[in-house]
This record gives structure tokens, sequence and C-alpha cells, in this order.
């Protein structure tokens, strides 16, 4: 068969989704509309409960209310467009469309991984700090922190479209996923991608190994500190801290860890698939719920606010 080379102005991908199964069709997007729903309403409240309560003014929360929101932005990149396709026959996305979907996905999801890693370096300041922590961690910081997770991760999108925006596409456009992503699209390029892999997965990692790399070390750091705490009471209460922080950093960085870093030719449809689901819809819907159940401060927010909309 001839390849014909597209024109990027003309050209339209299809995205295959979760399943070509006809009958799966609206059982997924009733699963996922529901976790869709969830995940808004659930970040909503957590932002609404934090601004709402000024005992919960504080660095930890700030942050925390930052991430809520990011999530509700990283999954209306994807969920909306993925639910509209299971009900279309043609599910159909545009070149342009394409690229910008994936320089906000990448955009959003890396400025939640740098969000994570300032949760965890406010966690060390407090444990290790107490003493200095409102010093340390003051307003002034923690926005400067907010910045430049927001601008190291729009420049690495921006650096990693315009590398995708130099491939050429030649027969085959179905994109082997539910939204555009870079290893599937990768894979469609009729252009030598070798290069463009090595770029891709060392940027990758030097990008998403940072904040990892910060949340490793600040945790060292934090376990060495509460072990020298001499009550067990004492250490409870240190850990019990970092517990739900913990708890997301593990199910965002798992996922993450899986999809991205393995050479392209290990790249598999249905477990790259599973997994992306994992950090994209199933982590942010269960961050309030991780952050909410086990925090007191958070309850006590949650309530306030619930009696506020009731009076």
């Amino acid at each position: 068969m001839e390849l014909q080379n597209y024109s990027s102005s003309t050209l339209d991908f299809i995205l295959l989704g979760l399943s070509s199964n006809p009958q799966l069709q609206k059982p997924l997007f009733a699963i996922f509309l529901i976790m869709y729903l969830v995940t808004v309403m659930g970040n909503v409240f957590i932002i609404l409960a934090i601004h709402s309560d000024p005992r919960l003014h504080t660095p930890m929360y700030f942050f925390l209310s930052n991430l809520s929101f990011m999530d509700i932005c990283f999954t209306t990149v994807i969920v909306p467009k993925m639910l509209v396709n299971l009900l279309s026959d043609t599910k159909s996305i545009s070149y342009v469309a394409c690229l910008v979907q994936m320089y906000f996905f990448m955009a959003f999801g890396n400025t939640d991984s740098y969000l994570l890693a300032s949760m965890a370096i406010d966690r060390l300041m407090a444990i290790s700090k107490p003493f200095h922590y409102h010093v340390i961690m003051n307003p002034r910081r923690c926005l400067l922190m907010l910045l430049g997770s927001c601008t190291i991760s729009h420049l690495h999108s921006l650096f990693r479209v315009l590398l995708m925006s130099r491939l050429s596409f030649c027969a085959s456009h179905v994109i082997k996923h539910f939204f555009c992503d870079t290893q599937p699209v990768l894979k469609l390029s009729c252009s030598d991608t070798s290069s463009s892999q090595t770029v891709v997965m060392t940027e990758t990692l030097a990008v998403i190994a940072t904040p990892f790399l910060c949340i490793l070390f600040s945790y060292l750091r934090i376990i060495a500190t509460v072990l020298s705490i001499p009550s067990t009471a004492g250490k409870w209460k240190a850990f019990s801290t970092c517990g739900s922080h913990l708890t997301v950093v593990v199910l965002f960085y798992g996922s993450i860890i899986y999809v991205y870093f393995r050479p392209l030719s290990m790249y598999s449809v249905v477990k790259d698939r599973v997994a992306t689901v994992m950090y994209t819809v199933v982590t942010p819907m269960l961050n309030p719920f991780i952050y909410s159940l086990r925090n007191k401060d958070m309850k006590r927010g949650l309530k306030k606010l619930r009696d506020r909309m009731h009076s």
C-alpha cells in the first residue's frame, strides 16, 4: 500500500477509546459521567471548604485547594471529549485539537506533580522545623512555589507539543487510546521518531523525576525526624499528617511511571489504557475523599460549609 503523507491542516485522528465493543459504549458513558461529576463536585467542595474556613488558610491547604483546582482542569481536558466519543459514531479529533488536548493534559498533569512536591516540602518543614514553619512557608514563598509549578509545567508542555507538531502522519490515523497522549500518537507517525523518543524520554524523566525525587527526599527526612520523636503518640500524630498525601503520591506516580518510563516498543494498548485511567480519572476522583476522610480539619471545614449552605 502506498503511504500518503497527510497535511496537518486537513488531518483528523480517530480516537479508538476504551473499547470498540458497541454494547459497552453506553455503560462506559454512564460510569465515566458519574466519576467525572463526583470528581468535579468533590474537588469544588474541598476548594469551597478551604476558602470559607479561616482556620484552613495555611500553606498545606493553600496547596491542597490548588491541587483540587488542577484536578478539575486535568480531568476536564480528557473526560468530556471521551464522553462525547462514547456516544458518537465518528470519534474523531482534529490535528490541532489533538495538540491542544495534549498540551493542557501535560500542563495540568505536571502542575499536579509539582504541587504534590510542594506539599511534601510543606510537611517536611512542619515536622522538622515547627518553630520556624510559618516564617519559612510564608504566603509569598507559597505563591512563588505555585507560580514556579505552573511555569515549568507549561514550558514542558509547549516544548513537547512543538516537538510533536514536526512529525508527519501517513496512512494510519487511528489513535489506540481515549485521548491524545504522546506514546500512541508517536506510534502513528511515519517520520523517524527515534530522536523524538529519546528527547521525550529524557525530558519527561527530568520533568517528572524532579518532583518525585523531591517528594522521596522529603519523606526520608520526615521519617528520620519522626523516628527521633520519643513518644509513640507524637510519632503517630506526625505520620498521620502525611498519610493522605503519601497515598495520593503512590496512586499518582505508580501509574505514571508504568505508562511513561518504558520504551515505545513495550507500549501495551490495554494495560496502558487501564493505568492511564488510574491517574487521569480515578486519582483526581479519590483525592477529595483521601484528604477529607482522615483529616479532622477538613472534616470540620466541610461540616461548616454544609451548615452554611443549609442555613
